[in-house]
């Protein structure tokens, strides 16, 4: 069902949710490969997005090799196989299922994070992206721009991030790292200009841990403090949430 919000659509189960939310995907998908010969795709690494992934693999009309597929940040300082990994957890539980065109990787090893971004950004800017399936975090974060250095004028298209507590804290929520003291302290970042660049974005936000965050992005002010809440300025930034993430909307 929808809330009274007409971009936010609200399922009584994750799975629900997922499956909705792989449904538009896949209808935008085919429609932006209806107009061009490859479609280039920003996809979120996180626990949230499990069930949305799962029900977007198991479709079998998705012509993926016409699709580019980027990840929007990645922790540096740790090997390419590590399972905390943003890469690793798109080839785990995407890239590895489907016969994918092309996957673009940040470079987690990297001994020079500022070149990095530079030659992660161009790759990005080769050609305009057509769509980011994201998520939205404990903080309201959009990729690993935290509160502290969210800017929705950001001159940049990937940078260094410093995460902020209540973001590593999320990781350790999620189960990705054992305590905090283990997470790392940066990552390298899509920026919020360079994510709303596209001209599709579909949030898949479930869980009782996120429904401050949600209330924020679509009640609350349009400010940094929710950096979501720049979604509201997009004119098709789709959200989709369970009955818990979705809890404080009434």
């Amino acid at each position: 069902m929808r809330s009274h919000e007409s971009n936010v659509h609200i399922y009584a189960t994750r799975n629900e949710m997922g499956a909705a939310a792989a449904a538009s995907v896949r209808r935008e998908l085919l429609g932006i490969l209806e107009k061009k010969t490859a479609a280039r795709v920003v996809f979120a690494s996180a626990p949230s997005q499990l069930e949305f992934l799962a029900a977007l693999i198991a479709f079998e009309n998705i012509p993926w090799h016409r699709v580019v597929g980027f990840h929007m940040d990645e922790y540096f300082g740790i090997e390419v196989d590590a399972p905390q990994g943003f890469g690793f957890f798109l080839r785990k539980h995407l890239f590895d299922h489907v016969p994918i065109g092309r996957v673009e990787y940040i470079d987690p090893t990297t001994q020079n994070p500022a070149v990095e971004c530079q030659r992660y950004a161009t790759l990005l800017n080769e050609k305009p992206i057509d769509m980011v399936c994201m998520g939205i975090g404990e903080n309201g974060h959009i990729a690993f721009n935290d509160p502290p250095i969210a800017d929705f004028a950001d001159p940049l298209t990937v940078k260094i991030a410093d995460l902020d507590e209540r973001c590593r804290e999320q990781q350790v929520h999620d189960g990705s790292f054992a305590a905090i003291a283990d997470v790392p302290r940066q990552a390298i970042t899509l920026t919020i200009p360079a994510l709303l660049s596209a001209p599709g974005i579909f949030a898949v936000v479930p869980g009782p841990r996120k429904a401050q965050a949600v209330y924020d992005a679509v009640r609350g002010p349009i400010s940094t403090a929710c950096p979501a809440s720049v979604l509201r300025r997009h004119p098709h930034a789709e959200i989709f949430l369970d009955t818990q993430s979705a809890a404080l909307l009434g």
